[in-house]
């Protein structure tokens, strides 16, 4: 029976189930039962609890579970050994569970569920409570940042944990076969564009919220803002440019490559108001083609998951 310690700072160990469940068939000479099968449970909540593989299940004082890192997520066979659903219960545990907030990384989840229609179910990740920074929530992602899912049917028919945003557009235009084209060419073109954002869209229009809206927009000395500003102008143009001519980032076809870029445009302008400082006007292409997003009625939807 192997033994996986992940982390010797929170001790954390997990005994694979299926293991488990081998080596208890074996000794028994029977298939496992179902009490066999609690048993095994235990075991594993023992063992991430800190103890070892005949521990009981036991919490820390505030009665809250132990941080595990994504490594033991990839062993979970059920959906009820996942932590985060001890905090988030799945009223459908056959759907897919989305964990997020209405921020332009969360709707990029959201709106692409609405446009495949997946069946799925939310759960809201509030910041005010510091939901991101519970050991349910750091168990599905240690990074504690939204999105994160949790998907019953996975590749294999195994659960399959998943966080950032960009990795969970991809594996959802995989896992339906829309919105990322089959054409070698034309896939990695779309994962082209899908980097832009990940790598400049969104730390850069972040920084002007920053800057220009939250904890930043008190600073007297303004040329870190006026730097995230004029890099966030310059995006735009590059955009700008490549749309000309184009319905789309890759032409006719709308991409995971529109659902990753349009919210952070449209959350630049509005929720940031910084229109005027990047003097949005200039730019004719990217407002023609965020109208046409902002008309889809999946993304309509979507931008408003979870509600509140």
């Amino acid at each position: 029976m192997r033994i996986y310690e992940i982390d010797n700072r929170y001790a954390h160990i997990l005994i694979y189930r299926k293991e488990c469940e081998q080596q208890l068939a074996t000794r028994n000479r029977r298939v496992p039962t179902t009490k066999t099968r609690e048993g095994v449970q235990r075991s594993v909540r023992g063992a991430l609890a800190g103890g070892g593989a005949n521990t009981p299940a036991r919490r820390p004082p505030d009665g809250r579970v132990a941080q595990r890192p994504l490594a033991i997520i990839g062993r979970m066979t059920a959906l009820p050994d996942f932590p985060i659903t001890h905090k988030w219960p799945a009223l459908h545990p056959d759907r897919l569970q989305l964990y997020s907030l209405a921020t332009p990384n969360g709707v990029k989840a959201s709106i692409m569920l609405e446009e495949t229609g997946l069946p799925y179910e939310v759960h809201r990740v509030s910041f005010d409570a510091k939901d991101q920074l519970s050991p349910e929530f750091l168990s599905l992602n240690p990074n504690n940042k939204i999105p994160a899912i949790l998907d019953p049917n996975g590749p294999g028919g195994q659960p399959l944990a998943l966080f950032e945003s960009g990795a969970i557009l991809i594996y959802l235009a995989e896992k339906t076969g829309r919105f990322l084209p089959q054409d070698p060419a034309a896939r990695y073109h779309t994962l082209q564009w899908l980097m832009f954002q990940m790598g400049g869209v969104g730390p850069m229009f972040g920084q002007v919220g920053f800057f220009n809206k939250f904890g930043g927009k008190d600073f007297e000395d303004k040329r870190p803002r006026d730097r995230y500003v004029n890099e966030s102008a310059r995006l735009l143009g590059v955009l700008d440019r490549h749309l000309q001519g184009h319905d789309w980032m890759l032409g006719r076809d709308y991409t995971i490559a529109d659902i990753a870029i349009f919210p952070w445009v449209r959350n630049l302008i509005g929720f940031y108001e910084a229109r005027e400082l990047v003097r949005f006007e200039r730019f004719t292409q990217v407002q023609r083609v965020l109208d046409a997003f902002l008309a889809r009625p999946a993304v309509q939807r979507g931008l408003l998951i979870p509600a509140g």
